[in-house]
């Protein structure tokens, strides 16, 4: 009865996804900075975005890994589908980074309203427990999506950000 219902909530979950338009970098672009809107938004792009603010911050600088985009991606289209900005709406962050195939410790950040990734850092960095995730030395890379609400259908945020950072468990013990 178990895998049934997963099939189920799976199921529903595509569908319910289906509504949404979501923005995952595919590669980097020349020019792109932390001020692009989502639907520019490249991996290159991202990657400096999330690590010159952690220069700023004098952290060191985190890979980029798809594993926790698509754990990411997973998280921003469910916000959107369901427009509730949450960490938690029926699937956790550890459900959607192991379906994702990542093993590791986690940290998951997530915004709503914010019209670009610049915005979206700068409400983190003014959040402690979010400062906290995005800044940590514990975490080595990271993904990141953005999902936005069709314009046809009302909203309260509209667009939606999720940011998983990754690495070792060992640097939890």
């Amino acid at each position: 009865m178990p895998r049934l219902r997963t099939g189920f909530i799976i199921l529903a979950t595509t569908t319910l996804l289906a509504a949404c338009t979501s923005v995952v970098p595919p590669a980097p672009g020349p020019g792109k900075t932390a001020t692009t809107p989502p639907v520019q938004l490249t991996q290159g792009g991202i990657l400096s975005a999330i690590n010159n603010t952690r220069a700023a911050n004098g952290k060191p600088p985190l890979r980029y890994n798809v594993k926790l985009e698509d754990a990411a991606r997973s998280q921003a289209n469910l916000m959107a589908a369901k427009d509730t900005l949450s960490h938690d709406l029926g699937v956790t962050l550890r459900q959607r980074v192991t379906t994702a195939g990542y093993d590791g410790a986690v940290g998951e950040n997530v915004a709503g309203g914010q019209s670009s990734l610049d915005q979206a850092i700068a409400g983190w960095l003014a959040s402690p427990a979010h400062r906290d995730t995005l800044l940590s030395t514990k975490f080595q890379e990271f993904g990141l999506a953005v999902a936005t609400v069709p314009p046809n259908r009302d909203s309260r945020y509209r667009t939606y950000w999720a940011f998983i950072a990754g690495g070792p468990f060992d640097a939890w013990r």
